[in-house]
């Protein structure tokens, strides 16, 4: 494990859902730059932890830090501004709008000028704009798709609207990218450039990744430590090359190849 220090600490976080409990008494110390991998059958509680370090959820008990502040509870636009961004498993794009405009909306949050000045048109509006524009088409160009800016959303093959969901996720400027099955319902080939482009995320802008996922190729080729959770608890954890052999994690997947 990296001997940076950590950027997101968790002790005891639990959730209840109407007396069934989703997550137990999880934790996890979370070096910066670590690229993390959480795997474990569905409905283990890999997206309700996401959804407790972002403020969907309330936890039932537990404490979350960021960067050494308890930012347990905080509501989800808080605890964007303070650094963490995240893809979802269903991707939750504007579909009508344009690609550009999509990460311009993300940008948006943090706009300097007033309504009164972008009403006006005043050169601070404009300048901001001009910039906001300029930021959107590098991060497209450093994702591979800046020659599809003008086109809309809703019109990009499915690997084009993973990566544009990433695009706008870093155009956030967050410091930790939580990223909800980022593989799902692609090919082999696509999940392969995935994980050159997660990791080349990692190495341009100094983040540090956690990844949902389900494609063992992706976990073990990308992630230098994982979690695993089955039944709402966290069962296993180490490298990758220990978890592949790992008795308990093999039943939970039931016998299932982690290679598959």
């Amino acid at each position: 494990m990296s001997a940076a220090a950590s950027c997101l600490e968790i002790r005891g976080l639990t959730k209840h859902f109407y007396g069934v409990t989703a997550l137990e008494d999880y934790g996890l110390d979370l070096p910066q730059g670590e690229i993390l991998g959480l795997i474990g059958p569905n409905g283990a509680g890999k997206t309700t932890i996401f959804n407790l370090i972002t403020g969907v959820y309330r936890p039932s008990a537990g404490q979350v830090q960021l960067f050494g502040r308890d930012v347990t509870g905080l509501r989800p636009e808080r605890i964007a501004q303070l650094g963490v961004a995240r893809t979802f498993q269903n991707i939750r794009l504007f579909r009508q709008l344009t690609v550009l405009d999509n990460v311009r909306c993300a940008l948006h949050l943090e706009r300097r000028y007033t309504l009164l000045e972008a009403l006006a048109a005043l050169p601070r509006f404009a300048r901001e704009e001009r910039h906001m524009v300029e930021r959107a088409l590098a991060l497209l160009e450093f994702l591979g798709i800046a020659h599809l800016a003008l086109e809309p959303a809703g019109d990009l093959s499915y690997g084009d609207q993973r990566r544009l969901e990433v695009a706008r996720a870093l155009a956030m400027g967050p410091k930790i990218l939580l990223l909800d099955e980022p593989t799902a319902g692609m090919s082999p080939l696509e999940s392969a450039q995935a994980v050159e482009l997660f990791r080349k995320v990692r190495d341009q802008f100094g983040l540090t990744l956690v990844l949902i996922e389900h494609h063992m190729q992706v976990v073990m080729g990308l992630c230098e430590r994982l979690q695993v959770l089955n039944y709402g608890r966290l069962i296993a954890e180490g490298r990758p090359e220990d978890i592949r052999v790992n008795p308990e994690v093999v039943e939970a997947y039931l016998g299932k190849d982690l290679d598959a």
